[in-house]
């Protein structure tokens, strides 16, 4: 009788993915860890989700980039921060918001489906964490342009 275990005994090790050299390089072992995604999904679904999350933040935060570097910043941890922020502020979020993108796409990717009311509620509950990781990769967006979190319009 044999055993085979699944877990994260041996977790596939992976270059970093190379930003555009204003944002810091992304580690999807850093990301496998801080986000506890075990060996279940591949590394390259995991790259793959990464390298995406990577491209939308970078779009997102062009403006923000540009004028930094306008500024004379070559990178984003060269951006002085505010007074309440600490040393490294925006680079932080910047992993932050790439986790929350990547995992939000893992999670829809990995979606239960199943004929049974427990598949239904576990298909559910993996929407609602995709939205709740999406809403954090907004925040860490906002935060590092320096806006609310919150846009409310009246109609």
């Amino acid at each position: 009788m044999s055993l085979v275990a699944y877990g994260n005994a041996n977790i596939p090790t992976a270059g970093a993915i190379t930003n555009n050299g204003f944002w810091p390089d992304i580690q999807p072992r850093e990301f496998r860890e801080r986000h506890r995604i075990d060996t279940t999904i591949t590394q390259g679904r995991v790259v793959a989700a990464l390298e995406i999350a990577v491209a939308s933040l970078n779009r997102q935060l062009s403006d923000y980039q540009l004028d930094r570097q306008a500024a004379g910043h070559r990178t984003a941890d060269a951006v002085p921060p505010e007074v309440w922020q600490i040393d490294g502020h925006a680079g932080r979020l910047y992993r932050q918001g790439v986790f929350a993108e990547a995992h939000a796409q893992l999670l829809e990717s990995y979606r239960d489906f199943t004929a049974t009311r427990e598949g239904d509620e576990r298909g559910e509950a993996k929407s609602d964490a995709a939205e709740a990781y999406r809403r954090d990769a907004r925040w860490a967006v906002s935060e590092i342009i320096g806006e609310p979190h919150t846009t409310v319009e009246l109609i």
